[in-house]
């Protein structure tokens, strides 16, 4: 196999290498167990193909210039403090948290588009007309976010996050921070998650951070073909690479609303080099960031101005909130630990999967001759995808009954307060999916309004976007709501989905799907505990909430596929501002953590590994035929 090298804009040479070329394992068989089923405690052994790939590759030099020429320009410059770094902070922090606002206002716009109309013709009971619509529309959108990636900028695919770990490593990927890259990683992240597909933003919004860090720090543009006489002084790798790092945070903060997270995010995941005042200028990069997008999201919905500019409403700037919260027990660990093992065994599997396709998507279109039906193969991947998705959401709730219930709910609630004929109080949300159910009637009487309507359970959890279905796993005193078939049913198709699109040729994100999967079986357990030991709205009994254990399950099923531990936890406090659960949080993700680590390398570095970038660990470990592993520490 060759590789064709020519230089990068660090002056050494570089890989050039079509993704198609990338090598291809013997043990590609789908079925077969191959390299990816080993454990993160094992060095991953790289084929002859994947080490002349991993040759190709040069690294960064982040030491810091000192040139004579470099050392002659600093004697000229006059005597300054960092205020100008703080501004380069600032400035970078403001305009991630924009992109974010913009973003998620379009996904909404789109998404809202679709159901809207979908949901008058299912109301209608034309299936008919409603799967041509959510097709037609959706794929329209999948179409628009593949074809700039596979024609013009392969480099804005996926995440974004592997590349981004390698380089800050110190390797050289090329074009990851390209302008023309920033564009099309937006447009395609915002069609692809607006059209439906089982994705989400946050990913690309880390990568779309990293870019305006890298950009904007430099003051220059080699697509824009200019080059400003401001913050020259930036224009060496070692700054570069920490506006990078702090970019990358400013995406996590904007993308959740956790500065903290974001801080700990880029630190713990993404950064390869760290210190103690990178820290407070990243801290303050992703407090403007997360100030930007709450203020703009403050007076905007669906871009449609409502009137509260500056007022930081809980239920719209905390991305899950958790509006009624619970005492904890100690018997709630019991359950908890039995989530993270089964966060560390799904979230394994999860990753083996995604190895398995990706390197079966390789191997497939390695086989194809021709070019360009190589890029026909690679749109209409996703287009598949986005066809079962949309026929699955259409006409999935229809093998599922109406659930009735009598409600009653004021205006000053968050949700309807329910009751059925049963001993159990059962609450149900104010936004559920009718689908094809009767509306009943609605009475008011002193105040308060009752109504006799019932609810398709699958369809308020696939009639909408992901972090929208989010917020029906993790809500509180709605025991009754989502029932084992519809959450079984819905875990299974999503989480299949999920690996599938994960990899094809559109910017896309996980971190919305492992919220979404983790949340469905942490309240199928919730459930099951409610079923077996009744509901309980106060007392020593009411930790058993299959809210609370969606809760514990995102987290765990997030840890297990990614690994993060001191980062996650924040972040999870930060998106549900439900502290009462952090310990229980905590012990699911380090249980989720040391399950998977026995049985795959983490997401992230597992994908490092399967593209052939190299990467430094900051503890290699050497292993010796016959004896134990031994860490290797590096002076």
């Amino acid at each position: 196999m060759s590789i064709r090298r020519k230089p990068s804009k660090y002056g050494v040479s570089s890989s050039h290498a079509d993704e198609d070329a990338l090598p291809t394992a013997n043990q590609t068989s789908f079925f077969q167990k191959g390299r990816e089923f080993e454990s993160r405690y094992v060095n991953h052994h790289y084929t002859e193909e994947e080490k002349e790939k991993l040759a190709t590759f040069e690294s960064v030099d982040y030491l810091p210039p000192h040139s004579a020429v470099y050392k002659n320009w600093l004697k000229q410059q006059p005597s300054r403090l960092d205020w100008d770094r703080w501004v380069m902070m600032g400035m970078i922090g403001f305009s991630v948290g924009f992109i974010g606002f913009l973003m998620h206002q379009l996904i909404d716009v789109i998404s809202e588009v679709k159901w809207d109309k979908a949901s008058e013709f299912i109301k209608d009971h034309e299936f008919g007309l409603a799967w041509i619509w959510v097709i037609g529309y959706s794929v329209l959108f999948v179409v628009a976010s593949s074809v700039p990636v596979v024609y013009y900028r392969p480099s804005a695919g996926g995440s974004g996050i592997p590349e981004l770990i390698g380089f800050l490593n110190g390797t050289v990927v090329r074009h990851i921070f390209n302008l023309k890259t920033m564009v099309v990683k937006f447009f395609s992240c915002v069609c692809a998650v607006g059209a439906g597909l089982p994705i989400g933003p946050e990913g690309p919004m880390i990568h779309l951070g990293s870019l305006v860090g890298a950009g904007l720090s430099q003051f220059k543009s080699q697509t824009l073909k200019f080059k400003l006489p401001f913050f020259e002084r930036f224009r060496n790798t070692e700054d570069r690479r920490n506006f990078i790092s702090a970019g990358a945070a400013a995406g996590v903060a904007s993308a959740f609303g956790a500065p903290v997270g974001g801080l700990l995010f880029s630190m713990e995941e993404v950064s390869s080099f760290w210190n103690m005042k990178l820290s407070w200028q990243t801290f303050f990069a992703c407090m403007v960031s997360t100030f930007t997008t709450d203020l703009f999201n403050s007076a905007f919905e669906g871009f449609k101005y409502q009137g509260d500019f500056g007022l930081f409403k809980a239920e719209k700037n905390i991305l899950f909130q958790i509006s009624h919260g619970i005492g904890l027990n100690i018997l709630a660990f019991i359950p908890t630990v039995i989530l993270g093992i089964m966060g560390g065994l799904l979230g394994a599997v999860f990753t083996f999967l995604n190895l398995k396709i990706a390197r079966f998507r390789r191997s497939w279109i390695a086989k194809i001759n021709s070019k360009q039906w190589k890029n026909i193969a690679k749109v209409s991947e996703p287009v598949l995808i986005m066809i079962i998705t949309g026929t699955a959401s259409v006409f999935l709730p229809a093998a599922f009954p109406c659930t009735p219930f009598h409600c009653s709910f004021t205006s000053k609630g968050y949700s309807r307060k329910c009751l059925t004929d049963t001993q159990h109080p059962l609450h149900t949300e104010r936004d559920v999916r009718n689908y094809t159910c009767p509306a009943g009637m609605s009475v008011t009487i002193n105040g308060t309004q009752f109504t006799n309507s019932s609810y398709n359970e699958v369809a308020t959890l696939l009639f909408l976007t992901g972090e929208k279905a989010i917020h029906h796993l993790f809500s509180r005193d709605t025991a009754y709501e989502l029932g084992y078939a519809s959450l079984c049913s819905v875990l299974v198709i999503y989480f299949l989905l999920a690996c599938w699109s994960a990899g094809s040729a559109i910017s896309s994100g996980l971190v919305v799907p492992m919220l979404f999967i983790g949340g469905t079986y942490g309240r199928i357990i919730g459930r099951a505990m409610v079923d077996l030991f009744g509901f309980h709205s106060t007392g020593y009994w009411a930790w058993m909430d299959p809210g609370a254990f969606a809760l514990i399950g995102a987290a765990s099923f997030f840890g297990g596929v990614s690994r993060l531990t001191m980062s996650l936890t924040v972040i999870m406090m930060e998106i549900t501002n439900d502290i009462q659960f952090l310990l229980p949080i905590m012990v699911a993700i380090m249980v989720a953590k040391w399950v998977g680590d026995f049985a795959t390398h983490p997401l992230y570095h597992a994908l490092l590994e399967l593209k052939c970038i190299p990467f430094l660990d900051s503890e290699p470990v050497i292993l010796h035929e016959g004896s134990k592993a031994i860490n290797l520490e590096l002076f």
